[in-house]
């Protein structure tokens, strides 16, 4: 099985937010993206707006059910009331639950599933009675799998920041690819299925898709919209898929 890509599109949308401009296009680099062969769009809309706006939703949606509709749509964030609305409203094919405080710059870590399993739960429920896919962030550790299973999830995405991390620390990474392997192995025991993503790059890669073979996808912003900046879009799409095998 060979994972797909979601571009993440929150660093463009960041770039745009720089000015009062309609520059970059989000919904363009979007289109620009899946053209090239990826499978979805990745969108993290925080409650300041300050990467993807709430107004970009129905644009990325209306892209990828007009031109696209083989492509997924996958909206992260915390659940909030506000976030949840948005997602009813908007449909993705798949939301991902992360833990975030608003303060936060990016994701930084995942869920403890013991301690907000009730919540989790809840809207898990909610989600999966409206059809979307359930995918909650997860800490490279088989801890608290089962409770995730247990909410109803249908996948975890994996944090990879760890690993991305280590990149000029081979002994590093080793360490940080052991922890992701025996991670995915308790959740192919438990019948989850697995994403991954945060500072994934080309070069780092291929070693995760060799101790995952059962990934189903990653999500990728910051790397590959860096990688853009030296090889456009489109090409740095490509490049990313070869990656992945």
């Amino acid at each position: 099985m060979v994972a797909t890509l979601s571009v993440n599109l929150n660093a463009v949308a960041m770039l745009r937010n720089r000015r009062d401009l309609p520059w970059p296009s989000v919904t363009g680099l979007g289109r620009v993206a899946l053209d090239a062969g990826a499978s979805g769009l990745t969108v993290h809309p925080r409650p300041d707006q300050r990467h993807i706006r709430f107004s970009d939703l129905g644009d990325l949606r209306a892209l990828i059910d007009d031109e696209f509709p083989q492509a997924e749509f996958n909206i992260e964030g915390y659940p909030s009331e506000e976030f949840l609305a948005l997602v009813e409203q908007h449909e993705p094919e798949q939301v991902t639950l992360v833990p975030d405080d608003p303060a936060q710059n990016t994701s930084d870590h995942g869920w403890d599933f013991a301690k907000h399993k009730n919540m989790l739960s809840e809207v898990t429920k909610r989600l999966k009675s409206r059809g979307m896919r359930v995918s909650m962030f997860a800490d490279p550790t088989p801890d608290g799998l089962e409770i995730a299973k247990e909410t109803g999830a249908d996948r975890v995405e994996f944090f990879t920041g760890p690993y991305g991390g280590a990149y000029a620390d081979p002994k590093a990474q080793a360490h940080e690819l052991a922890l992701l392997e025996r991670a995915a192995l308790k959740a192919v025991e438990l019948g989850l299925g697995i994403n991954a993503g945060h500072d994934l790059t080309v070069a780092n890669l291929p070693a995760l898709v060799k101790v995952m073979p059962t990934l189903s996808e990653v999500s990728i912003g910051h790397g590959l919209t860096a990688d853009a900046l030296e090889y456009g879009m489109r090409q740095s799409v490509q490049r990313f898929i070869k990656a992945l095998g």
